[in-house]
């Protein structure tokens, strides 16, 4: 394809093209195609071509939810995000009972051995119960060797993030042993300290699971998880960015802080695409008003109803946000942080992009918004 403008994160083409065989990237570069490729037949695209955006948590769309769906819902879950430019999309499952949860590993696995998923990121069970946010107090536990041996087992592969909170009893050889098998551990929903959040990144940990939600605030003569997180750049941070979840200041100073750690999630729940309603997450009641999911009794958010195309058109309203860092926030990082190998706009990598219909706005900097989607060489929709 020849394109008006490519940004693939690292470079910004104006033009620039992109040769593509059997579903993935051949080639690509700034200009017209050189020699042995200006012969190709090419497409031309108007608008600016990024790399799919990547989503390594999400619980669900389209009245559909993972911890329940059986292979058909959890593909249309898939599609829903595709469709909106999450080419790589890593399901998650809140904290259920243990059989329900190999159940559900068990479902998905297929799909992410096709390619439709991503992999899965298991959400518990083994959180604190004073940062639990949405999650089922009575399925919470600590953590087991033997239980966790046999999840990460039904998944064969599949299970690619598990979350933790460290101060767990079990926790360090959990995650030693996760780290060692291959399994990003995140931290998330906990209530440790600087000092337990420093020691479990020496562990193996190497992500925080929706940084400032579901863990203790950042004080500073206690600077818990977050300050540890913020400045470690061994830590991939994960961002809600719906508008709810976290105040622009915030997540200016997380941005700040880490520039290409923090990846955006959409933290998507079965209301997303559905409008307001009621509806469940891990078995528990959620009430959605105004586009805002909340536990039914308003003790809790209760994750999202946005996606990732969302949240990349919000931050584009960040100061000094380019199209290249919203790539960033949106893709790299997210795909290095559960190591989905080649990924981008990079040759060997999967033809997964997204066009953007990109304006500018005086007052409010840009706004971008997807017009086509391309997974694995071939146009959805």
């Amino acid at each position: 394809m020849r394109a008006d403008r490519i940004v693939t994160g690292q470079s910004a083409w104006t033009p620039g093209w992109i040769a593509i065989s059997d579903g993935r990237i051949l080639d690509c570069g700034e200009g017209e195609p050189p020699g042995e490729r200006s012969d190709l037949d090419a497409e031309h695209v108007t608008g600016t071509v990024i790399p799919g955006f990547v989503d390594i948590h999400a619980h669900g769309a389209g009245g559909f939810d993972f911890g329940s769906a059986d292979e058909d819902s959890a593909r249309r879950i898939a599609g829903f995000h595709a469709t909106r430019g999450t080419t790589s999309l890593v399901a998650s499952l809140a904290s259920a009972p243990l059989d329900s949860l190999e159940q559900s590993i068990r479902t998905l696995r297929p799909l992410v051995e096709n390619g439709t998923l991503a992999g899965i990121h298991l959400e518990g069970p083994y959180l604190s119960p004073q940062r639990r946010g949405a999650h089922d107090q009575a399925m919470l536990r600590s953590p087991s060797m033997g239980e966790i041996a046999r999840l990460v087992g039904a998944g064969a592969g599949a299970v690619r993030m598990v979350t933790i909170a460290p101060e767990l009893a079990g926790a360090e050889a959990t995650v030693r042993w996760l780290v060692s098998n291959g399994v990003t551990v995140a931290l998330g929903h906990t209530d440790c300290d600087a000092e337990t959040a420093r020691e479990a990144f020496g562990w193996g940990a190497s992500v925080v699971t929706h940084l400032f939600n579901g863990m203790r605030p950042l004080h500073h003569r206690a600077p818990g998880l977050v300050g540890v997180a913020l400045v470690d750049d061994r830590v991939t941070i994960e961002l809600i960015l719906d508008g709810h979840h976290v105040g622009a200041e915030a997540a200016e100073v997380a941005r700040r802080s880490a520039p290409n750690r923090l990846a955006l999630v959409s933290d998507a729940m079965s209301a997303t695409g559905c409008g307001d309603g009621d509806f469940e997450i891990g078995g528990s009641a959620v009430r959605v008003t105004g586009g805002v999911a909340m536990l039914a009794d308003g003790t809790s958010l209760a994750g999202s109803t946005t996606t990732l195309a969302d949240g990349f058109d919000r931050v584009l309203s960040f100061p000094g946000m380019t199209v290249s860092e919203a790539v960033r926030l949106t893709s790299t990082a997210a795909s290095r942080a559960i190591a989905l190998g080649q990924s981008g706009i990079q040759p060997g990598a999967s033809a997964n992009l997204v066009v953007l219909d990109v304006a500018s706005e005086d007052e409010s900097g840009l706004s971008a918004r997807v017009s086509r989607v391309m997974r694995g060489g071939s146009w959805l929709g």
